[in-house]
């Protein structure tokens, strides 16, 4: 094993593994220190293993209507264990490819719980106890979150569980009340919806996927409760009783108490960043608000040391912690990358239908004083949408009236998630909303909606 390197990660998760394939490329010799898996959560307990879950869920959809598609099946049975297994074979597979990938690159991993020391090394204590200490003039902390628990709520792994939980349970539950509908609980909430389990989906804030645009949220909710989904806005969650072998959860409303008896309860109230025992203190490195505190290239106040991801104030998404561990180690590389633009990062939900946005809601921009220009188009208008039988949902465009500046864009139907990045391009590059209109869109494609959405702002919309 080796001790001494130019750059150590603490973590493989999407920033710690691209920051460390990275700086290998631009020619430093890296170690890797991981506890875990390769991967991190998003890879092995998150991201992937949950888009596995969610393509289970659709290809059930389809079975349950196959009449939609000119096909017959008579009794589509779920076999749960089996949706399970493959999850988790796609999530080992992807494991398997960061290794492959960090042989490729001549990474060393070092299996361990890595520590920051007095003298800025790293000290390993590994599986049997014994220790290593590593030495490196470049450091980058990269350990990420895990789910925030609640008083009274703590996360048991039986009756009241977290994503990892939710992930791998051994059989279906009948019923489950769902806490918090951000991307992690909007996602479970449709998955285990879909298969069958009645979901209860409790949110603190006044509409489900509070930080998207008000009418995708809307339009989001009414396709779960036409779905057999209750859902309850504007709700806290109070008290959970555990009984045998389901709990009673207590819930106060804009209507008044209301208790639910569930099988489960899922606790996605967000995450809580995995900063103890790194060695933070031993530094003195700045933390604010449970998050580390660094500059624009994600150096903390200690010189030398980096974190990135979901310990850091910025969005936590797997492609911004990707974005940040790049842009970290070209810095140290002595070269001149440019900062993120944390106005600029897509955002992606993967239930049905799915949701996708990028910059302001039309809330933000007006709160901001633009004067907007805004578009909708409507999958229904959609010939593509229509062929697929997927016709939910719309795209919806907010340009400043004066400058055809693209504000945001939001997107809710069918492989929305595929159609943002148009988006985030068109909005690095300044592009006007009528330059988007003047882009010819393949025909029939999903993604002409952006193109009709533009021409609805203008007056100038052709299928409407």
């Amino acid at each position: 094993m080796n001790v001494n390197f130019d750059l150590i990660v603490i973590g493989s998760g999407p920033g710690g593994y691209v920051a460390a394939i990275r700086a290998s490329q631009l020619g430093m010799k890296v170690g890797v220190v991981e506890r875990e898996s390769l991967g991190g959560i998003c890879l092995n307990w998150g991201c992937i293993p949950t888009k596995a879950l969610l393509k289970s869920a659709e290809v059930f959809e389809y079975l349950k209507h196959p009449e939609n598609y000119g096909f017959s099946v008579s009794d589509a049975k779920i076999n749960f264990p089996a949706v399970i297994k493959r999850s988790r074979e796609v999530a080992d597979g992807m494991s398997k490819g960061i290794q492959f990938l960090f042989r490729k690159n001549k990474i060393e991993v070092i299996n361990g719980t890595g520590k920051l020391t007095q003298d800025k090394k790293v000290e390993v204590t590994q599986k049997d106890g014994s220790k290593v200490l590593l030495s490196a003039p470049h450091i980058i902390l990269a350990t990420g979150a895990r789910s925030r628990q609640l008083p009274g709520m703590e996360i048991d792994g039986k009756l009241i569980i977290g994503y990892r939980e939710a992930l791998v349970l051994p059989e279906q539950p009948q019923s489950m009340v769902v806490m918090g509908s951000g991307a992690i609980g909007t996602e479970f909430a449709y998955f285990y919806n879909t298969l069958g389990t009645k979901v209860t989906l409790v949110e603190y804030m006044d509409r489900i996927l509070p930080v998207e645009d008000g009418e995708v949220s809307k339009f989001v909710a009414k396709t779960f409760q036409k779905n057999g989904m209750e859902i309850l806005t504007s709700s806290k969650v109070t008290k959970v009783e555990k009984l045998n072998n389901s709990v009673k959860v207590t819930i106060e409303t804009p209507k008044g108490q209301q208790i639910v008896e569930a099988d489960v309860l899922l606790s996605a109230v967000g995450i809580v960043a995995n900063l103890e025992n790194i060695g933070l203190e031993t530094l003195g490195i700045k933390v604010e608000n449970g998050k580390v505190q660094v500059n624009e290239y994600y150096e903390t106040n200690v010189k030398g040391i980096y974190a990135i991801g979901d310990i850091t104030p910025g969005q936590a998404l797997a492609h911004v912690a990707s974005a940040e561990g790049i842009i970290c180690v070209e810095k140290i590389a002595g070269h001149h990358p440019e900062p993120l633009d944390y106005n600029n990062i897509p955002s992606c939900t993967y239930c049905y239908p799915e949701v996708a946005s990028v910059g302001y809601t039309e809330e933000q921009a007006r709160a901001k004083g633009y004067e907007l220009k805004i578009g909708k188009f409507p999958f229904t208008a959609s010939g593509k949408a229509s062929a697929a039988g997927k016709k939910d949902g719309f795209v919806k465009v907010i340009f400043d009236a004066k400058y055809g500046e693209l504000l945001g864009a939001h997107f809710v139907g069918a492989n929305v998630t595929e159609m943002i990045a148009e988006m985030v391009v068109a909005r690095k590059l300044e592009t006007t909303g009528h330059e988007i209109l003047k882009s010819v869109h393949p025909h029939p494609t999903l993604s002409e909606a952006v193109m009709e959405a533009t021409a609805d702002a203008y007056g100038e919309v052709i299928h409407l």
